[in-house]
């Protein structure tokens, strides 16, 4: 069986730093190979992972819950086959399902989900719950562990509400508040392959508890206690078996047709309606051998926040210097980064939102 690891998170969260992270402090050694499914037309982290030395199958059209998941099965059986690694991390697309990646690396024989993990930016959960409620609440509500990013430096109220508006999602997995400096690559990974949870340790004490009430021979209240506790437990189990079917259930159904676009992957009921990525998301890609100045790129990511361009959450580039220098940029809602770092091909930028003016984004790049 090899071992698979899936990294969600919203776009612009952090997750490619996570990755790398983890490849040079935390999988130590082992053979791996991260498959990537960029939303839009331009795979811009492709070149910049491959200085780590790893192998990259890059998927840049569609996305994993819909159109690529026939493609998707196909590459993962290629991966395994070809290179036989002892681990493939999984990349999806910012705007991407969880429960679709979930499901569609469980069609593939020979894979074992080790980790489900989604990087949430601690500073910007509020909004991103607000307007994408869909797509956020299932990368949160499916994942195993949930990493904050961006909590180095955060106003404690603000990360108490990002922690308090995740554990109404999902209660029961590890949330890791930790600014990621302070942390290894190891102990990250250990939290995603064995959860410790605040549950897990409540059960820890009341084992605890129940041992020294033993040690006093409190038969009664023990009895009591092991009632409660075996209760607890039946609950557990149960809900737990419900899961199981349900998701059973959904990949029966997914037997019929694997580019179903029906959208039935989010069992969020109440919801009539589920939208797809490219229903509610654009992305703009370009490819241009024209040369930037960084000042140039600044201005222009400024721009992006101003709201005429449509709801923008990701720009990322790669594009030429006037000065003979590569420029490298990210950018999310109010906050972006740009840099020298090395040439590609040739430049690449992608800019993904909702109701993106195409045309006004290409201007205000100047192509």
């Amino acid at each position: 069986m090899t071992k698979v690891d899936i990294f969600s998170g919203f776009l612009g969260a952090g997750k490619t730093t996570l990755i790398k992270k983890l490849i040079s402090d935390g999988y130590n050694g082992a053979k791996l190979v991260l498959i990537e499914n960029e939303f839009g037309q331009i795979g811009i982290d492709g070149g910049f992972l491959k200085e780590s030395g790893i192998e990259i199958t890059e998927m840049n059209s569609g996305c994993i819950c819909c159109s690529l998941v026939g493609d998707f099965g196909t590459a993962l059986k290629e991966v395994i086959d070809k290179y036989d690694p002892d681990r493939i991390l999984i990349e999806p697309s910012g705007v991407g399902k969880l429960s679709d990646v979930v499901a569609a690396v469980k069609r593939v024989e020979g894979t074992d989900i080790c980790g489900t993990v989604t990087v949430i930016d601690a500073s910007k959960c509020k909004m991103y719950l607000k307007n994408f409620k869909e797509f956020y609440e299932n990368q949160i509500k499916y994942a195993g562990t949930i990493i904050l990013s961006r909590t180095d430096g955060i106003a404690q109220d603000k990360l108490d509400t990002a922690v308090s508006l995740i554990k109404e999602i999902n209660d029961h997995s590890q949330i890791i508040t930790t600014p990621w400096d302070q942390l290894s690559g190891v102990q990250i990974l250990k939290a995603i392959e064995e959860p410790i949870t605040a549950a897990d340790m409540a059960q820890a004490l009341l084992e605890a508890e129940q041992h020294e009430h033993e040690h006093h021979h409190h038969h009664h209240d023990h009895e009591h206690e092991h009632e409660h506790e075996h209760e607890h437990e039946h609950e557990h189990h149960h809900e737990h078996d419900e899961e199981c079917e349900h998701e059973h259930h959904h990949d029966h159904e997914h037997e019929h047709g694997e580019d179903c676009t029906c959208g039935c992957h989010d069992h969020d009921h109440e919801h009539h309606h589920h939208h797809h990525a490219d229903e509610i998301f654009d992305s703009i890609g370009f490819e241009t051998s024209k040369s930037f100045t960084a000042d140039g790129i600044e201005q222009a990511l400024k721009g992006l926040d101003s709201g005429e361009y449509g709801t923008i959450l990701r720009a990322k580039g790669i594009v030429a210097g006037e000065d003979g220098k590569w420029i490298h940029f990210d950018y999310v809602p109010e906050e972006h980064d740009v840099r020298t770092g090395p040439a590609d091909v040739t430049g690449k930028l992608c800019v993904i939102g909702s109701e993106v003016n195409k045309d006004k984004v290409k201007e205000l790049f100047g192509l």
